[in-house]
């Protein structure tokens, strides 16, 4: 269960530093991220800030690019868009050759936003209203992952209605446990994602006959944050078992959408073994012959950034507590997921300091607004600022204004510099769009 429920020893401040290569601790700096002190940019933006690095996402894509060319496998990548939907980062994505993989009408306009070609937009989603469709239609994007046949009725409805053409995926579900957190895995036939696997024949046949339909082929995800390869193995075999049955009915497959869900490494784990996962991809279906499409989110951008916040205050009850800035409305995963984020001192002197557990909170009046428990760290007095690491993925997407708290800034780093991304937001901004009737 990962960064849910890690079972290794927890890792000290040293190995968790050694298992970022994108941070460094300087004497003189403190902690440093993609070479940019980060003590400087809390000086010019403030807390909480986000931090992300556009070296770090162009790294990891080009890692997972050079995985599948070692097995000579073309697998086109589609970023998605959810786990971080800030139109710069769109934009890298876009400049390393990526698609989208969108959830909403909002997602797909910035995908759009940021330059990504209509073609190269993967609509996913249980619940697409008939507005987004039509929209989507619209644009002329170059895929729609069906998960019912509701929602394939409604699509053929519109685009006949519209003059246009879905090129359509059916999502199937394979009823694989990913072996992932409860609330993050989605190819269990109890989850209500996909098609069960035996209605596709069925509904695939009906499908090529649908007026505004282009049948293309099958897509399936079964879960995020998942670190062994395993799992994709059971799905892809079942995968391509249906590939080749549909053929043998005389059906056409040209698509195969892979999905997402790799996992990385929250304390100071590898993460998922790409070189293994390609294996994996190659061997159960690397010869169907089928265009081959993959969405993954947290991999790419959740260790590019994170959460940067300043202590307020240490409060000593029967324990320790350090209270942070930054508070769930920004980070909500531990609260959510009962997530588990690694922290880092910025002052390097604490970095080496003496250790004794505290519990790290916000200041929102929830109890769940705690980000760790006996964590080990050093005396961390008002002022002393902390990053909270891995938060690229599902971090500012999931981010509030809950208990009228203005939304943090967004900086990035590229190249050694830095650059306001997103201000922080103004308090009257909290109401400006409020109307007293």
């Amino acid at each position: 269960m990962a960064d849910f429920a890690f079972t290794g020893p927890e890792p000290d401040l040293a190995d968790l530093l050694a298992a970022r290569p994108a941070f460094a601790m300087h004497a003189q700096d403190g902690l440093c991220f993609e070479d940019v002190p980060l003590n400087a940019i809390a000086d010019q933006y403030g807390t909480p800030v986000w931090v992300y690095g556009a070296g770090s996402m162009q790294a990891r894509y080009a890692a997972l690019q050079a995985a599948f060319k070692a097995q000579n496998l073309d697998v086109h990548i589609h970023y998605a868009v959810k786990a971080n939907d800030h139109i710069a980062i769109l934009d890298i994505f876009r400049q390393l050759g990526a698609g989208a993989d969108v959830v909403s009408l909002g997602e797909l306009l910035r995908a759009r936003r940021a330059g990504i070609a209509a073609k190269d937009v993967v609509y996913s989603g249980v619940g697409k209203a008939e507005a987004e469709i039509e929209a989507a239609l619209a644009q002329g994007i170059g895929q729609f992952n069906v998960e019912s046949t509701e929602e394939l009725d409604m699509l053929s409805a519109l685009a006949t209605r519209t003059g246009t053409t879905a090129k359509v995926v059916l999502r199937m579900n394979p009823d694989v446990d990913a072996g992932t957190h409860a609330k993050i895995t989605t190819g269990l036939a109890e989850n209500k994602f996909g098609i069960a696997a035996a209605d596709i024949p069925a509904l695939y046949a009906r499908a090529t006959a649908l007026p505004g339909i282009a049948m293309r082929g099958l897509a399936l995800h079964i879960g995020s944050q998942i670190l062994s390869p395993e799992p994709y193995a059971t799905a892809y075999a079942k995968a391509a078992a249906m590939v080749r049955l549909l053929r043998a009915q005389g059906m056409t497959v040209t698509v195969l959408d892979l999905g997402g869900g790799i996992g990385i490494g929250y304390h100071d784990e590898p993460g998922m073994n790409l070189a293994a996962f390609a294996a994996v991809v190659k061997r159960e279906v690397g010869g169907l012959g089928v265009d081959l499409l993959m969405e993954p989110g947290r991999y790419l951008v959740g260790p590019a950034g994170l959460l940067l916040a300043s202590v307020v205050l240490q409060k000593q009850a029967a324990k320790r507590f350090v209270v942070l800035d930054a508070a769930m409305n920004e980070l909500m995963r531990p609260a959510l997921y009962e997530a588990w984020h690694g922290i880092l001192p910025v002052n390097a002197a604490l970095f080496h300091g003496i250790a004794s557990p505290a519990d790290i909170v916000g200041p929102v009046c929830e109890s769940a607004d705690c980000f760790a428990k006996d964590r080990e760290l050093p005396d961390l007095g008002p002022g002393e600022r902390v990053a909270l690491l891995d938060a690229g993925a599902y971090g500012a997407v999931m981010s509030s204004s809950y208990n009228a708290r203005p939304r943090a800034a967004s900086v990035l780093v590229s190249d050694g510099q830095f650059r306001l991304i997103t201000p922080r937001q103004r308090l009257e901004d909290l109401w400006a769009d409020e109307v007293l009737p």
